[in-house]
């Protein structure tokens, strides 16, 4: 434990070196090494992650994943946004709507299939699932398909009082759907025989904050490495004559893998309601504070930003959220709900290939 805690802390603290040392934009082979690190700070990430998680108990240890790197996904949104140009106005747009694919049709998907693979069936809270998905459609028909709609001015976009409106509602239903998670329906979240108080006294108070700590380091340089080596993704995408949209689903993939990593590891472990919460509560703690915070950033700096999807995308955005609701309808799980939701995911990478 103690050799595994020691390896899963050199590892970021060497990625912030090499990040910090300013070799990877110099040689090829630095930038191999980043990429090395990158997916070794991943897999820190999942493992103090899951030190948390037994010590706080859940949902709050899921919820502690999901919040620590929608905040640090959040800032990189702000911090292009601020010193970016013309192409920053769809930014939230874009990496919110493929962050949400992913999360819905990638994570959730890839759960059910390696779950139901190995364990053919399982269970989960249907209430749980429920919550959160009525809350991710009102956030997600809210901030991704209104302003399509809207008259008020012309374009995708929404005018200051409608922007304000909505971030409003996506803080109050998130607000509320934690309170649900952590207080008034915890129960529905826990896994099935996991006791509430099952955590006390497993994990020192020491090693609960350094697995804090790393968390935060090791979730901080897995984001700044992506972005980092964006331009070389960028060359290669560009170098096959794909579409530059394809770099921004690929590094949102990337920031996204710590939660997937720790979601399918969950389902293959037969905790498929933790998986839920991971994904689920990903997805809403994405849209429910990336679009406040933006809205804040557009208004100082007197910016506009596009939120509204095209037709095509909304299209595949229902299908991805309507497919998820009847895949979790039942409390029951099986291999073929994982295959449809890959199958949407696989459609939604293919029309950005081949619009």
């Amino acid at each position: 434990m103690r050799l595994l805690i020691q390896w899963t802390s050199i590892i970021p603290a060497l990625a912030w070196l090499l990040y910090f040392s300013g070799l990877i934009q110099t040689s090829d082979i630095f930038q191999i090494v980043a990429s090395i690190l990158l997916i070794l700070s991943v897999m820190s990430s999942v493992h103090h992650s899951e030190i948390i998680a037994h010590r706080v108990g859940e949902p709050f240890g899921t919820i502690i994943l999901a919040i620590s790197i929608t905040v640090i996904e959040v800032s990189i949104i702000i911090s292009l946004m601020v010193s970016g140009g013309d192409d920053s106005v769809s930014l939230a747009r874009d990496t919110v709507y493929s962050a949400t694919m992913l999360i819905l049709n990638g994570i959730v998907g890839a759960c059910l299939f390696i779950g139901g693979l190995k364990h053919h069936e399982q269970t989960f809270s249907k209430h749980s699932v429920t919550i959160a998905l009525v809350s991710l459609v009102s956030i997600v028909i809210f901030t991704l398909v209104f302003p399509t709609f809207t008259k008020s001015i012309e374009g995708p976009f929404y005018t200051t009082p409608q922007l304000i409106f909505v971030s409003i509602t996506c803080l109050i239903i998130y607000s509320f759907f934690l309170f649900a998670q952590t207080t008034r329906h915890r129960e529905y979240f826990l896994s099935e025989g996991e006791e509430k108080n099952e955590h006390s006294g497993k994990i020192s108070n020491g090693v609960f904050y350094i697995s804090l700590v790393f968390l935060v380091a090791s979730l901080g340089i897995v984001v700044l490495l992506a972005k980092t080596l964006s331009p070389t993704i960028e060359t290669i995408v560009t170098s096959y004559n794909l579409p530059k949209t394809l770099v921004g689903v690929i590094i949102a993939a990337i920031i996204l893998l710590p939660e997937g990593l720790a979601a399918i590891i969950a389902a293959r472990k037969n905790k498929l309601q933790s998986s839920l919460n991971l994904a689920l509560g990903s997805a809403l703690t994405s849209i429910g504070l990336t679009i406040p915070c933006v809205a804040v950033v557009s208004s100082i700096y007197d910016m506009k930003i596009i939120l509204g999807l095209d037709i095509k995308s909304i299209i595949l955005l229902g299908l991805s959220v309507f497919t998820v609701m009847l895949s979790l309808s039942s409390g029951r799980s099986n291999i073929v709900y994982g295959v449809v939701l890959l199958m949407n995911l696989a459609a939604f990478i293919f029309m950005i290939i081949y619009p």
